[in-house]
């Protein structure tokens, strides 16, 4: 992967670590289920009326917006609706990564490095160390939150695997129709679950100041996380195995954690510190390659060029040399027509082999 889409990925990290709490101020005003229809039809609408559909397989258009919108928040948000942390939500859900990871080489085959693998359980062993020390402070009330959150990440896999095969030769248009699929099963379980009269409520006082944060965490995650952020995610699935650009994802909760210690104040301790490096350098070690010999400087392959051009260049002129001497040229003789003598004075001014009269 160029150092380009390494610094893209990185901020996708950065946007979607912010997100968490986005979503956090959202989920103050609006159901759970409820909030996760409305941030997708959001988007749903505008792109019915004016986007046409890319060029991709309708299956991996659903299931991109099944395992990606779908599975990954109805859990997510049914999680921090029941208690997870902001900070630990945003830790646990990338579980995607090493689901993704395993999936890929098991469903696509795709070739993992012993690089990847190490640097990937690097990184899971610094999640799990932030995990095992927030369920230590949580006690058991974690336990039904971490499992759903679980079954988000492996929803987002899902959807991660789904991007890789579509291959969209325009992300942003695979991003925009892949809203389109959540919103209604969504808002079908919100009616089910919370109930039209839950919902109903939660419009009503959107004039107050929590509303209006609701508002601005909504705002951001449709179009910072959703537009901007999955769009360049997709395009980097589509460029990249996914093996490759899965372990990104591990980067958010160290962003999502910092966020939430500014922000909401959630506390932050050394050693959720130190197990955030280690998430860090095991991301690091998975998706930088290793050079197995020195790169020519720009100087040095010119040089190569023009040696190479130098071997070849007397071999040409030899051969235009041969086909030069191989035309026989033959002095006019009396009764030749002047068209045959002027071709044939023409030709005598090619290098020919000498000729011994006697």
């Amino acid at each position: 992967m160029p150092p380009r889409d390494r610094l893209l990925a990185c901020l996708v990290a950065v946007l979607w670590g912010l997100n968490f709490t986005a979503i956090h101020l959202s989920l103050e005003q609006f159901p759970p289920f409820a909030l996760v229809a409305l941030r997708f039809a959001v988007l749903a609408v505008p792109t019915l009326l004016f986007v046409p559909r890319p060029d991709v397989p309708l299956r991996w258009l659903i299931g991109y917006g099944t395992g990606f919108g779908v599975l990954q928040f109805f859990f997510l948000y049914l999680a921090m609706d029941t208690g997870m942390p902001t900070g630990l939500a945003s830790l646990v859900l990338q579980s995607s990564a090493p689901f993704t990871v395993l999936l890929a080489g098991l469903l696509l085959h795709e070739r993992l490095t012993a690089r990847q693998l190490t640097g990937i359980g690097i990184a899971v062993a610094g999640l799990g160390g932030i995990a095992l020390y927030r369920a230590d402070l949580g006690g058991t009330a974690l336990a039904l939150p971490v499992l759903l959150t679980l079954c988000g990440g492996l929803g987002w896999a899902l959807g991660n695997l789904c991007t890789r095969q579509a291959r969209a030769s325009e992300p942003l248009k695979l991003t925009l129709w892949m809203s389109v699929v959540p919103p209604l099963p969504m808002l079908g379980v919100a009616l089910v679950a919370e109930g039209p009269d839950a919902i109903a409520r939660s419009f009503t006082t959107l004039g107050s100041q929590q509303g209006l944060l609701a508002l601005a965490g909504l705002l951001y995650t449709v179009v910072v996380a959703t537009l901007l952020g999955s769009g360049l995610w997709t395009a980097l699935m589509a460029r990249h195995p996914s093996s490759t650009v899965a372990p990104f994802s591990m980067l958010v909760p160290v962003v999502g954690i910092g966020t939430s210690w500014l922000v909401l104040g959630d506390s932050t301790s050394a050693v959720e510190l130190g197990c955030g490096a280690l998430v860090v350098a095991g991301v690091l070690l998975a998706t930088t390659t290793g050079r197995t010999r020195r790169e020519p400087r720009q100087g040095q392959m010119e040089a190569t060029m023009i040696a190479e051009t130098a071997s070849v260049a007397p071999a040409e002129t030899r051969l235009a040399g041969w086909k030069a001497t191989s035309v026989r040229c033959w002095p006019s003789r009396p009764g030749v027509s002047r068209s045959s003598s002027r071709k044939a004075s023409a030709c005598s001014s090619t290098p020919s082999s000498p000729k011994t009269t006697v």
